[in-house]
């Protein structure tokens, strides 16, 4: 969880006003009221606050607190006011024992959250912000925060054909998620480099997927699925050829925020069910015009869900959300801003944390400079 700046400079005092407070309950409430069981909370509130010497600290306050009051209004007694010492000690003790179990499992969430980002390194690289004249961000949102790496993957690379790209969301979570995607990816570079045409390329992928689902025990093989979305621009960046294997349609950007979904005329399954059947990959082609992006997703964005019940429509807010920003800012958004946009709206509709794991990629043609010039003038 995030701490807030301004919460992360005074919380240390919180167990300083504890005791502030309990001296404070304890002048203006009769003699017969103790306030000894406000000042052990003060220990208690140190532990997630301060270093073990600080805790300490706090407890030694708290005693010379108790004992200063006892004193003040004349109860004090060595058998009584004794016994509540010694019970803010055993409080400070056990607050010094919890300090340092805290401080143990956090620098044991730190290896393994440093673990968890160098596998989605090489499990998951980050593409290149640029090929040719074509820029690119990635976003990886993951469900639960120590989750880094999971089923969705994205994958961009310059090819003998054109720069082509894949996104896709492997059917399951853990390990044997983490292994398909690898595979996925693999694959998908492979046959990228190789393969002359987009049907050939998921031909490719297909057979790969097949074998690697009759490798892993205890998968049905028609569970071992991969979604995906493989996006491959002509030369000139002026088209962008498309095939959709059972994934969330693309959103096609324009430079004035209005956006197309890019939906299949013609539906396909998903990869890795071939031994159920034989599939087409049917190739759609559309226009890329300069200034245009093509904004690409998983299904943790289409399945979003608010409150109510209703789930994220990505054709419907995303135009709202650039158009909104072009007018508070007099232009486009840039690939990863867009992304950064679509992150928070996503989280917003749903009311806080990400419900499923999101893999996000934003691919723009820039204006030609001269265009640029004239829309700054």
């Amino acid at each position: 969880m995030r701490v807030l700046p301004v919460w992360s400079r005074v919380r240390r005092w919180v167990p300083a006003v504890v005791i502030a407070l309990a001296a404070l309950v304890d002048v203006l409430t009769p003699r017969a009221v103790s306030s000894a069981p406000l000042l052990a909370v003060a220990p208690v509130a140190a532990v997630s606050l301060l270093t073990p010497v600080g805790i300490v600290g706090i407890g030694a306050a708290a005693i010379a607190v108790q004992t200063g009051l006892a004193f003040v209004d004349g109860t004090y007694s060595w058998q009584g006011d004794a016994a509540v010492q010694i019970t803010l000690a055993a409080v400070t003790v056990l607050a010094v024992g919890l300090n340092r179990s805290l401080r143990s499992q956090h620098v044991s969430a730190n290896r393994a959250r440093y673990a968890a980002e160098v596998a989605q390194r090489a499990v998951l690289p980050t593409p290149p912000s640029r090929l040719g004249d074509l820029r690119i961000a990635a976003r990886y949102v993951p469900a639960e925060d120590m989750a880094l790496i999971g089923g969705d993957l994205y994958v961009m690379q310059e090819t003998p054909y054109g720069v082509r790209a894949m996104v896709g969301d492997v059917r399951g979570k853990g390990l044997s998620a983490v292994t398909a995607v690898s595979v996925d990816i693999g694959v998908f570079r492979y046959a990228a480099d190789h393969e002359a045409d987009l049907p050939a390329l998921v031909d490719c992928m297909e057979e790969a997927l097949l074998r690697e689902s009759q490798r892993r025990e205890g998968l049905d093989a028609t569970e071992g699925f991969t979604t995906a979305l493989i996006v491959e621009f002509s030369d000139d960046l002026s088209q962008v050829r498309i095939v959709n294997r059972g994934h969330p349609a693309p959103l096609l950007l324009y430079t004035d925020g209005r956006a197309r979904a890019l939906a299949p005329a013609e539906e396909a399954p998903p990869l890795g069910i071939a031994s159920l059947g034989s599939w087409t990959s049917p190739v759609e082609t559309h226009a890329f015009p300069p200034g245009a992006m093509l904004l690409c997703f998983t299904d943790g964005v289409t399945e979003a869900r608010d409150p109510a019940g209703d789930f994220y429509d990505p054709a419907e807010r995303v135009p709202r959300m650039t158009q909104s920003y072009m007018r508070q800012t007099g232009h486009f958004p840039d690939p990863s801003t867009v992304l950064d946009l679509l992150a928070h709206d996503v989280s917003r509709h749903s009311g806080g944390a990400p419900q499923d794991d999101q893999a996000l990629l934003a691919l723009h043609r820039p204006l030609p400079v001269q265009d640029l010039l004239a829309r700054r003038l």
